[in-house]
């Protein structure tokens, strides 16, 4: 991989999924945005979305959510499972809000950082989604498959992975990326199953050019 292959790639993947996003909500506010993201942890956009506007109609603000009963938040997030956890960390995640940053959202990854529940993915995605900043690549697990397929990285950690796209591309694409490639994963780059005979950037791809040279009669 090179960084004019690397580009080309990205102009490939912004044509075919110009509306990508990790959180499709434009209105979302920075509380909702960190609220959803460490919801979609280990689950489908689907259980995500299904649960989003009860759970903010019944708790709008940092200072609701701080004050729930667990139990009450465990019934409203049930479908996006590990949801005692996930109830946890988000009531605390709001006490911090409310206690240590007043009730707003912070916009640093030092302090995002210190958040139950949050690691670099989530901070990342944060950042970019709630205040356009380019902190990082957020890796999950579309975008850590994508980037061992495709060539970017062998590295066998998110921040190895991380570190290994951010070298391939300019800061201001670091977010973008992430929305690119997660729109990718789900729709072709399957985990099973991936459908290269569709894929617009199969040609520049390791994976595939692994797999055509294993096929009988290939001169690759």
């Amino acid at each position: 991989m090179n960084e004019q292959t690397a580009c080309e790639i990205f102009r490939t993947l912004e044509k075919e999924y110009p509306d990508a996003s990790y959180i499709p909500h434009t209105d979302a506010t920075p509380f909702q945005i960190l609220v959803l993201t460490i919801l979609s942890a280990q689950t489908t956009d689907r259980a995500v979305e299904s649960v989003r506007v009860r759970l903010f109609s019944s708790y709008p603000t940092p200072d609701a959510l701080a004050a729930a009963d667990p139990a009450d938040v465990e019934a409203l997030i049930h479908s996006t499972g590990f949801f005692r956890m996930k109830a946890r960390h988000i009531i605390s995640a709001a006490r911090m809000v409310k206690d240590e940053f007043n009730g707003t959202v912070p916009d640093t990854m030092d302090e995002l950082l210190r958040i139950p529940g949050v690691g670099r993915k989530t901070a990342n995605i944060v950042l970019f989604h709630a205040f356009g900043k380019n902190a990082g690549v957020a890796v999950d697990t579309h975008v850590f498959r994508l980037a061992g397929r495709i060539g970017f990285s062998r590295g066998k950690t998110a921040e190895q992975v991380e570190s290994d796209l951010m070298h391939f591309y300019q800061k201001e694409q670091w977010g973008r990326l992430t929305d690119l490639l997660i729109a990718h994963g789900r729709s072709v780059c399957d985990a099973k199953k991936p459908r290269c005979e569709t894929c617009l950037i199969r040609d520049n791809c390791r994976y595939y050019r692994e797999i055509t040279k294993k096929q009988p009669g290939s001169t690759l």
